[in-house]
Parts: structure tokens; sequence; C-alpha cells
């Protein structure tokens, strides 16, 4: 099961999440989000259990827990959405400008 854990404090690493989280199961990863322009932690992280079982009682327990000072969310994760190629609907595209001459216009 995949888990979504929130509201990290940006010192909590890879390994302090596996710790938090082997306590009731196996876990198959375990990866704080950095930042990919500054690579410090975003605040939150992913975490696979292998157990869905006790992946549940680690949500169970964990959500609302404080770690290193901070209170954490922790929940399900949810499927990512497909964002499409940009834009509401998908669209992308840029500024055309058209080979008008208003100049010459008869308005």
């Amino acid at each position: 099961m995949n888990i979504y854990v929130s509201n990290l404090s940006f010192n909590v690493t890879d390994e302090d999440l596996r710790d938090y989280f082997a306590e009731y199961g196996e876990v198959t990863s375990a990866k704080v989000i950095m930042d990919k322009f500054t690579s410090k932690s975003r605040g939150f992280a992913f975490v696979e259990m292998s157990d869905d079982e006790a992946a549940k009682k680690a949500i169970q327990e964990l959500d609302g827990a404080s770690v290193d000072g901070r209170t954490i969310g922790v929940s399900v994760a949810k499927p990512r959405e497909d964002r499409g190629a940009g834009g509401p609907k998908g669209g992308g595209g840029g500024f055309q400008r058209r080979n008008n001459n208003y100049s010459n216009s008869r308005y």
C-alpha cells in the first residue's frame, strides 16, 4: 500500500521515515520529496508497505502524531492525476502571431 505523509519537518530523512513506519511492518520504500531546484525537503513523503493491514495500522496510529516537533498527516496515497499537456483544456499552446497588417485594413 502506498502511504502519503504530510507536514513533515524539513529535517526528516528517508531513513527516519523508514524507521517510523518499520515498527508496523515491512517498508518497501520511503521517500521524502525534495525540491528539484533547492534540494531541500518539500515537507511531504511517500511510504510503501508490503502488507496492507500493517499499512492501515500505521496510518491509524501515526496520523496526527508529533514527529520532530510537527503534527504529521498520514493517509492512503491517491493515484496521480493525469495533468495532460498543460492548461485546463489540455492545450499547452502559446500566443500565435497572425500575419495581419492592420494599417492596410479597411475598418
